[in-house]
């Protein structure tokens, strides 16, 4: 995806970028990388779109934050619709975590901390939109923090609407602005129709959840720690959605590590060794493998395998017992 803006970085002292940074954004503090010895690569530019204020930010830095105590020195009074113009980066705020690719927005509330992961060089435009306007007009689900969908059809016609004002005069600019905020207005319109943002952003989670589970559980080494960094979320957040089900996470990879066992043992028809299969399904101790077994499924694992051994070709009694 082609950049909207070009943008000419130059290597300054941090105390430069964070200058330009507050004069345009507010209080936000720039973190550098760890070899850059007080230097990044940066740029500050402001523009008028839609009439509100915008800033282009180039920068090669490895975070802004914007922390609590920023946060009651000066109240957030913007919503901050960031474009990802170039590069990626990854915004967290209220226990979200999302990674940005060009061409994908993000509406961040000023009124709460937020923080900026930056693996690369990354441009952003950032349209600062008067929170307390957006809130009259659209409700308290523009506040928080929100991702626009990138496969929503709406991101992109915003997405161009964006490119337009940036080529178009500032008289076309105004009537650009509305009909921007305009396909806001619908993006959001489309999100109480469905569900709550919450609602949605919970089902999201949990749902790649299992599905990371399903993938990884024979892994030893995958547990909770590993399956809430795949997911940006922390393991507290990720233990909140699994209330849900009346489990944690590690009761959930758990029992999906025996039920991959059991079917392994029911699928080998009584020839399969039970040492290798506890191994293969992702369990390191045996004597654990055992005792949780034994606890889900009523009998050992010794005696799925020898009561399917002792069952005649072709099921004799019949089929094999089901233990789930």
């Amino acid at each position: 995806m082609a950049p909207l803006v070009q943008a000419a970085c130059a290597s300054i002292p941090v105390e430069t970028i964070e200058a330009e940074l507050r004069s345009v954004c507010g209080d936000f503090s720039v973190r550098p990388r760890q070899a850059a010895r007080g230097l990044v690569n940066g740029h500050v530019a402001e523009r008028q779109l839609g009439g509100v204020t915008t800033a282009v930010v180039a920068l090669d830095a490895a975070s802004v934050v914007r922390d609590a105590r920023a946060v009651r020195a000066a109240p957030g009074e913007h919503l901050f619709l960031l474009l990802q113009d170039a590069g990626t980066s990854r915004v967290v705020q209220r226990d979200a975590s999302v990674e940005l690719a060009p061409g994908d927005m993000y509406l961040v509330d000023s009124a709460h901390p937020s923080e900026f992961f930056y693996p690369g060089a990354s441009t952003q435009i950032s349209l600062h939109l008067p929170r307390r306007a957006m809130v009259e007009r659209f409700g308290s689900i523009c506040t928080g923090g929100a991702a626009i969908l990138r496969d929503d059809p709406l991101l992109v016609a915003m997405r161009a609407v964006v490119a337009k004002m940036l080529d178009e005069a500032q008289a076309a600019n105004a009537r650009l602005g509305e009909g921007f905020l305009g396909l806001l207005g619908a993006y959001f319109h489309c999100l109480e129709a469905q569900a709550s943002s919450a609602e949605r952003a919970a089902n999201a989670v949990l749902s790649r959840a299992l599905a990371l589970i399903e993938r990884h559980a024979a892994d030893p080494a995958f547990g909770p720690t590993a399956l809430a960094e795949r997911l940006n979320v922390s393991e507290r957040t990720l233990q909140r959605h699994f209330q849900t089900l009346g489990e944690t996470p590690r009761r959930r990879i758990l029992l999906a590590r025996l039920e991959a066992a059991r079917r392994r043992l029911v699928g080998a028809g009584g020839a399969a060794n039970v040492t290798a299969v506890a191994l293969d399904s992702g369990f390191n101790d045996l004597s654990y493998f055992y005792r949780e077994f034994r606890a889900r499924y009523g009998v050992a694992p010794g005696a799925v395998r020898q009561t399917l051994a002792a069952t005649p070709l072709g099921g004799g009694r019949g089929d094999p017992p089901h233990l789930a």
